[in-house]
């Protein structure tokens, strides 16, 4: 049986993360749930090919990072208000990745102002990496913009469902109908696009 809570938390978990904003002072990232990747600073993102479960938990870890480090500038849920460069659109393979490891590490300096800190020696690689496939799952603004009132729509049926569980109904009786929502959730996982070519956009669609 589905946990239809879950499902429908799926849908607010974007607003949410929209509401943080990143601190001057960088901020801890606590990377305790992902697998460790060496001392040695690697040159890409090392989350991308390690499964679904791990995908996941780096883009969570991953937001929470960005929304308290680097929102400030780079905007929320990394939708740049033209401060920083927009890094939705920094290409999700070796070169952007060797991009951003080499910016995370060292910082940014311009006419002897520090735009941005070094970040690589107080939070560390796996916190760099999370962070990283964060912003390369951002999906793609259009793709998302078309679907968002179908989404609406299946959010609010999911939550009905939910409703009349708790209120005793059936769950044969809702089940085809969990179904076919579920089904219809990952065609549109399917999609909706990335900015920066990655092959999976973390949506409200994928997340359920």
């Amino acid at each position: 049986m589905p946990n239809l809570p879950i499902l429908t938390a799926a849908f607010v978990f974007s607003a949410a993360a929209a509401l943080a904003h990143g601190d001057v002072a960088p901020q801890p990232v606590n990377t305790d749930a992902l697998p460790d990747v060496g001392e040695e600073w690697l040159g890409e993102n090392p989350y991308r090919a390690m499964g679904p479960e791990v995908w996941a938990t780096a883009v969570e870890i991953g937001a929470s990072g960005f929304n308290q480090n680097c929102a400030r500038c780079h905007g929320l849920q990394a939708v740049s208000g033209g401060l920083a460069p927009d890094l939705r659109y920094l290409e999700a393979e070796e070169y952007g990745d060797s991009w951003f490891v080499e910016r995370f590490q060292t910082g940014y300096t311009q006419n002897g102002v520090t735009k941005m800190p070094a970040f690589g020696a107080l939070l560390g690689q796996k916190a760099a990496w999370a962070i990283r496939t964060y912003i390369e799952t951002r999906p793609d603004g259009d793709s998302l913009t078309t679907h968002s009132p179908r989404l609406g729509a299946i959010r609010d049926m999911l939550g009905g469902f939910a409703q009349s569980l708790s209120d005793g109904a059936a769950y044969d009786g809702l089940a085809p109908r969990i179904a076919q929502a579920r089904d219809e959730l990952a065609t549109i996982a399917d999609q909706i696009t990335t900015a920066s070519g990655a092959p999976v956009a973390d949506s409200p669609a994928a997340r359920a």
